[in-house]
């Protein structure tokens, strides 16, 4: 046994990294992080946790979205070496800003993350004393001026930094509403309903000097979205990651006029003292954020929606094949979820079951689907997402569609 003794002795005669690997104190592969070769293990086995076939739409309690290999390739490719966090936020940054065409971008922990960020930075801009008294400013709060029919879930975002929200309708009332204490405009793209237009929304920000965001999180495709907005005018934009764009789920992209995203990274780690601390990003998260918005751009989109119209064929001749059942190929209007579905109804007096029954039950299967739900009128239909599963998955889902449809008219 070596004693603490012997072993300062030791290391004292011999040069420090031979002698830390000569004593067993530092093996030659103590810091050799490339995975062991051992046979592949099934975690969600293991853990006792369902895999999950998503028919429905980009959902984040089911983990948003599936990463390209491309994504994982970088994620996998880039985990075994360290690297300075400012140099890779600021270098890919710069990256993407260059392919959306923007002032600066950055990565984010996701769109909600972005929207802390993105308000911190109009309270802070570059004032290191305010960055450290967030969200407990002294005197007034800083007020976000938001549509009142634009008042989400999401919007608390903005008072994690200390601000408050500011209803308005209209255009009067939101320049009336304008004050010393406002800091910033948001607009939730995909609220169901507005009382300012984009374009008037921008144009009374910029009239006074208040810089505006727009939240667009789950808003492409089409892809033109990663543009749209900030030809509008709007100074700050942000995208979820782990959507249709198809990076980690715990990513996002926040991007926009230089000042505020350079004052957005001073509020966010590896910075210690600010407020998006905790809402750190890794290493691989930005480098697979960079890949899935660079393949994201290069991607053919009209034969991935050609693609996605010959899923709903397909699984639309299999299950019409049963008495009475109707596939319909369903075009979301948006801005979220944009993309093509199946809307799938039947008689029900020859299919005796109904739409809730048989999500049920494709949800509490082996495998797990988990598909949607839609009303239209006094009826209810079942909602089949096509654009998140797998190539193998889709005549998964329409044999399974089949039997359960199958079963029910027999009874």
């Amino acid at each position: 046994m070596i004693t603490r003794r012997k072993l300062l002795k030791n290391l004292s005669a011999l040069p420090i990294v031979g002698g830390l690997i000569g004593t067993g104190v530092l093996s030659a592969n103590t810091m050799n992080t490339a995975p062991k070769k051992k046979p592949s293990s099934d975690l969600f086995k293991e853990l006792g946790v369902t895999p999950v076939i998503n028919a429905n739409v980009t959902m984040t309690f089911l983990s948003g979205s599936l990463m390209k290999p491309e994504v994982l390739e970088a994620i996998n490719s880039t985990a075994h070496d360290f690297a300075n966090m400012y140099e890779l936020q600021d270098k890919i940054g710069a990256k993407m800003a260059e392919m959306l065409h923007c002032e600066a971008a950055m990565v984010t922990s996701g769109a909600a993350c972005a929207m802390v960020l993105g308000t911190a930075a109009a309270i802070t801009g570059m004032d290191e004393k305010k960055r450290k008294l967030l969200p407990n400013l002294p005197g007034p709060r800083p007020e976000v001026i938001m549509q009142k029919s634009h008042r989400y879930v999401f919007d608390q975002a903005i008072t994690t930094t200390g601000a408050v929200i500011v209803e308005v309708e209209g255009p009067d009332e939101m320049q009336q509403a304008m004050n010393n204490n406002t800091v910033m405009t948001l607009f939730f793209n995909a609220a169901g309903s507005s009382s300012i237009s984009h374009e008037e929304f921008v144009a009374i920000s910029k009239r006074n000097n208040i810089p505006s965001f727009i939240d667009a999180a789950a808003d492409v495709p089409p892809v033109e979205n990663l543009f749209k907005f900030q030809k509008m005018g709007f100074d700050l934009v942000t995208f979820s990651g782990g959507k249709m764009i198809r990076g980690p789920q715990s990513a996002g992209l926040l991007f926009g006029k230089k000042d505020l995203i350079e004052a957005a990274k001073l509020n966010h780690s590896p910075h210690e003292a600010p407020i998006g601390r905790p809402m750190k990003v890794n290493k691989e998260e930005m480098f697979g954020m960079y890949v899935a918005l660079k393949e994201y751009l290069e991607t053919d989109h009209e034969a991935e929606w050609q693609e996605w119209l010959d899923r709903i064929e397909y699984i639309k001749s299999r299950v019409e094949s049963l008495s009475s059942v109707k596939g319909k190929t369903h075009i979301h209007p948006g801005p979220a979820n944009a993309f093509p579905s199946m809307l799938l109804s039947w008689d029900q007096n020859i299919v005796k079951t109904t739409p809730r029954e048989v999500y049920e039950t494709l949800k509490n299967g082996t495998p797990s689907i988990v598909s949607g739900l839609r009303r239209d009128g006094e009826s209810q239909m079942l909602v089949i997402g096509v654009v998140l599963l797998k190539s193998e998955q889709v005549s998964i889902v329409a044999e399974r569609l089949y039997e359960i449809l199958k079963q029910a008219t027999k009874e």
